[in-house]
C-alpha cells in the first residue's frame, strides 16, 4: 500500500481503487480502517477512490501520542494527504463519523475542497444528536421481521441506559439483514482500534459553535445521503443538516439502512457518481 508520513512523524497508509478523478474517502465507526467500504457498491468504477487508514487502524503506524487520533487533529492527516497527493482540490466523501472529520476540514480548509459527499453522516460535530424517538420510529418499521423481538428488546435497553448489546441491534443498520448484511457486519467489527477510538471523541474533538457558522460559509457542492431505514443517522436528522449548506442536494435511499451500498450498490454508485461528475 502507498503511504505518507504526517506532521507527526506517524506513517499513514492509504489504498487506491478505481481510476479517474480522485475521491479521498474517509470512513467512520469511529476509528475502523477503511477495508469496510470496500469499492463502495462500485463507486470505483466511476471515480478513483482513495481510502486511507487512519492513524492508528489498519496498516497506518498507531502514534506515539494516542490522542492524536481525535476528531479534529485527524483533519491535519487529511490535509497532509491532500498535499501528499498534488491535489489542489479535494473531492471528500465521508462516512459516519468520517462526516465528523470532514465538514471539520471544509470549515478550516473550505478552499480545499471541490465537492463534499455526506453518506448517512454522523454529527456530532456540529452539535446535534438524534433522540431515542427519531431511532424508534424507524425501529417500528421492522416489525414482522423474523429478528424483529431480540433486536427490539435490545434497543429499548440501550436506550434505557442499560448494557449495550450493540451485535444483537446490528440487524437495525441495514436495509436487509441478509447473508451480505450479516458477512459485512461480522468483518467491520474486526477492524476497529478501540483506544482509538475512545480517543476520537475525547474533549475537545467537537466545537459546533465554530463548526456552524464556517459551514453556513462553506459553498462548494454538498451531498447529504440518508438512509430510509438508517436508524444509526435517521433520515430526519441527516435532513435538518442541509440547514447549514448553502449549495446541497439532499436523498434518501429507499431501503437503505446505515451501509448503503450494501443494501443497493447499483443504486448507491450511481447517484454518487452522478452528484461527483
Amino acid at each position: 500500500m502507498p503511504d505518507l508520513i504526517a506532521h507527526d512523524g506517524t506513517r499513514l497508509a492509504y489504498r487506491v481503487a478505481g481510476q479517474g478523478r480522485p475521491v479521498v474517502c474517509l470512513q467512520g465507526g469511529p476509528m475502523m480502517d477503511a477495508t469496510y467500504l470496500g469499492d463502495l457498491g462500485g463507486l470505483s468504477e466511476h471515480v478513483q477512490l482513495i481510502l486511507p487508514d487512519y492513524r492508528g487502524t489498519g496498516a497506518s503506524q498507531t502514534p506515539a501520542d494516542i490522542t492524536s487520533c481525535r476528531c479534529d487533529r485527524l483533519v491535519d492527516d487529511v490535509e497532509a494527504l491532500r498535499a501528499h497527493l498534488g491535489l489542489d482540490q479535494l473531492d471528500l466523501l465521508a462516512h459516519c463519523a468520517g462526516a465528523n472529520v470532514a465538514v471539520q476540514y471544509a470549515a478550516r480548509h473550505p478552499e480545499r475542497v471541490h465537492k463534499l459527499a455526506m453518506i448517512t453522516p454522523s454529527t456530532m460535530a456540529i452539535g446535534v444528536t438524534a433522540t431515542g424517538e427519531d431511532r424508534r420510529e424507524i425501529v417500528r418499521r421492522r416489525e414482522g421481521e423474523p429478528w424483529f423481538e431480540h433486536a427490539s428488546n435490545a434497543f429499548e435497553k440501550i436506550q434505557a441506559g442499560e448494557a449495550a448489546d450493540w451485535e444483537a441491534i446490528a440487524p437495525f443498520t441495514y436495509g436487509r439483514w441478509d447473508a451480505a448484511a450479516q458477512a459485512h457486519y461480522a468483518d467491520m467489527e474486526t477492524h476497529r482500534n478501540w483506544e482509538a477510538a475512545a480517543a476520537f471523541v475525547a474533549e475537545g474533538a467537537f466545537t459546533p459553535e465554530a463548526t456552524r457558522p464556517a459551514l453556513a460559509e462553506f459553498d462548494a457542492p454538498v451531498l447529504l445521503l440518508a438512509g430510509e431505514l438508517d436508524t444509526g443517522a435517521p433520515p430526519p436528522v441527516v435532513a435538518g443538516y442541509t440547514a447549514l449548506f448553502p449549495n446541497h442536494t439532499y436523498v434518501t435511499q429507499e431501503g437503505g439502512g446505515h451501509f448503503p451500498w450494501v443494501d443497493n450498490p447499483t443504486w448507491f454508485a450511481q447517484t454518487v457518481a452522478t452528484f461527483l461528475a
